[in-house]
C-alpha cells in the first residue's frame, strides 16, 4: 500500500517537481518513503521557497544509496548542480539546482530508523507499506535551541575580538565578526522571544518585525565608525534580550562584560573615534 502525496497549493514548479520526482523514487525498491520538511511544513512555500525532502532507504541498502546520490539526483528532474552538505554538519543531504524554473532542492538521505530523530514534523508525501509513518511515531521532533549560557560565556570573547579587528583595521573580518553575531546569537535570540523557531535570521523581518529593524542596527559599512556603531547595537540588542530571556538561569560573566566594553573604547579612541562619532554611519 502506498500514500498518495497530499499536496496543496504549490507553485507549479515545486508541484511539477514533486510530482516527477515521486514517480521516480517509487519505482525504486530501496527507497521506504518520501517526506517533506521547511516551508512546506508550514504551508507557507511560495515561488522563492526550497523543497526539502527527507528520503528514507531501506538499511542494507543505504551506503550504496549514499554513493549513487548524485545519479539519483539526475534522475529527478534537469540538474544543473549538486553537491554535499558537509559546510552545514549535514553530509547526508545532497543540495541540488534543478530547471526550469530554477529550483533548490535539498535531498537528505536517511535510514528508515534514524527518521525517529528529527528536528521538526515533516509531511509524509509517499510511502511504502506505511513504515515510514510507523518509524515517525516512535520519535518527537526537538529542534534544537540556544543555549543563553552558552553563549554568556562567549559573547564577550566574539565582542572583544570583533572591536580587535576594528582597531586594526581589518574592517572586513570586523563585518563578519558582527554577522556571526547576529545568525549565531541575536537572530536566534530574537526569534526566541517570539516563540518562533529559532533558526538564525530566517524569515526574521515576518516572525520579530520589531526586533528586526533593531537588528537593522547592526549593519556595518566599510568604516571604523560604522562598525563600531553596528557592534555597540549588537551589545545594546543582545543585553535586552538576556534580560528578557534568561529569567534568572544565566550567570552573567559581569567581568568579562566590564573588559570587553572597556577594551571597545581603548579601541575607538585609538582609531579617533570621539564620543558620540561612532554613530556616524
Amino acid at each position: 500500500m502506498t500514500k498518495e502525496p497530499e499536496f496543496f497549493n504549490l507553485p507549479e514548479p515545486h508541484a511539477s517537481f514533486l510530482r516527477n520526482a515521486l514517480e521516480c523514487l517509487k519505482k525504486d525498491g530501496r527507497f521506504v518513503g518520501v517526506a517533506a520538511g521547511g516551508s512546506y511544513v508550514t504551508r507557507s512555500i511560495d515561488e522563492f521557497s526550497d523543497l526539502d525532502l527527507l528520503i528514507a532507504v531501506e538499511p542494507d541498502a543505504y551506503e550504496y544509496v549514499l554513493s549513487e546520490r548524485q545519479v539519483i539526483a539526475r534522475g529527478l528532474g534537469s540538474l544543473h548542480a549538486a553537491f554535499t552538505g558537509e559546510h552545514v554538519g549535514e553530509p547526508r543531504l545532497l543540495i541540488c539546482l534543478y530547471s526550469s524554473p530554477l529550483l533548490h532542492v535539498d535531498l537528505k538521505f536517511i535510514r528508515l530508523s534514524d527518521a525517529a530523530t528529527r528536528v521538526e514534523e515533516p509531511v509524509v508525501l509517499w510511502e511504502r507499506d506505511g513504515r515510514f509513518s510507523a518509524v515517525l511515531k516512535t520519535g518527537t521532533a526537538v529542534f534544537p535551541g540556544p543555549d543563553l549560557q552558552w553563549i554568556e560565556d562567549r559573547f564577550w570573547v566574539w565582542v572583544h575580538y570583533a572591536a580587535g579587528k576594528i582597531g586594526r583595521g581589518e574592517l572586513f573580518e570586523a563585518i563578519d565578526g558582527l554577522s556571526f553575531l547576529r545568525v549565531q546569537v541575536l537572530g536566534p535570540l530574537a526569534l526566541l522571544s517570539q516563540r518562533a523557531r529559532p533558526s538564525g535570521v530566517r524569515k526574521i523581518e515576518f516572525l520579530a518585525p520589531e526586533l528586526a529593524r533593531e537588528l537593522e542596527s547592526t549593519l556595518a559599512t566599510y568604516s571604523s565608525g560604522s562598525c563600531a556603531s553596528a557592534l555597540h547595537a549588537a551589545i545594546d540588542l543582545y543585553r535586552k534580550l538576556r534580560r528578557q530571556l534568561a529569567d534568572g538561569n544565566v550567570s552573567c560573566r559581569l567581568s568579562a562584560e566590564e573588559a570587553a566594553m572597556e577594551y571597545l573604547e581603548e579601541v575607538e579612541a585609538g582609531v579617533g573615534l570621539e564620543a558620540g562619532a561612532r554613530d556616524q554611519k
